[in-house]
């Protein structure tokens, strides 16, 4: 998903991406996956797709903003001014694996210091409409019991608790919730998925808004 008038900017995740998706796995999980296992992905699995989700650069450098007391739009405006506009600091990644109809997302994360702000909602959107367009019908992941963050927004998007995978991490043996999220391209789940993203795109939208530049 690229457009200018967002926040952020999801797109495929490349080789290149790898020590910033490991740095952040490191924040975001007890038991990461090492660089190996998302370069086996990426370049050898073919039924794996992955993004990653990073902060749009600025049209035009030093451009006004509004909305200034967002923390968000700070961060922004700070990072604008640093000198850094050459590179876009990566924010989370997802992805997924097809097999068949089904879409299983394998790893979702965020960057610890910009939860709570849609960049996950945005990456949850982003593997659904791709799994949409490789003929998906239902979408699977697993989820630790105890992650009520997590599992509210999974349910955000129709998912539904399909059963429990024991002792299934194995930093504490915590067990994991199956959810899914069936028929999605029926009418009701493409309903209720286009006005998700319509809403998450609007509150993005009012985080940073760009004049345009004649």
């Amino acid at each position: 998903m690229a457009r200018p008038d967002l926040p952020y900017i999801v797109e495929p995740m490349h080789v290149e991406d790898i020590p910033e998706v490991v740095e952040i796995e490191r924040l975001a999980f007890p038991t990461p996956w090492p660089a190996r296992a998302y370069r086996y992905e990426i370049t050898q699995n073919q039924r794996a797709h992955y993004f990653v989700a990073r902060r749009q650069l600025p049209e035009e450098e030093g451009v006004e903003r509004v909305e200034r007391e967002s923390s968000l739009l700070r961060r922004i405006h700070t990072w604008a001014q640093s000198g850094k506009a050459d590179h876009r600091p990566m924010v989370g990644y997802c992805g997924f694996w097809i097999a068949a109809q089904e879409a299983h997302v394998s790893t979702i994360a965020v960057d610890p210091k910009y939860r709570g702000e849609g960049i996950g909602q945005l990456l949850l959107i982003t593997a659904i409409e791709k799994a949409l367009e490789l003929n998906a019908t239902l979408v699977s992941l697993e989820v630790r019991v105890s992650n009520s963050v997590a599992q509210n927004l999974y349910r955000k998007y129709g998912f539904k608790a399909a059963g429990r995978r024991p002792r299934y991490y194995s930093d504490n043996r915590e067990d994991a919730l199956i959810m899914t999220a069936d028929h999605i391209t029926s009418a009701a789940y493409q309903r209720m998925f286009h006005r998700r993203r319509r809403q998450l795109l609007k509150r993005l939208e009012r985080y940073v808004s760009v004049p345009r530049v004649e």
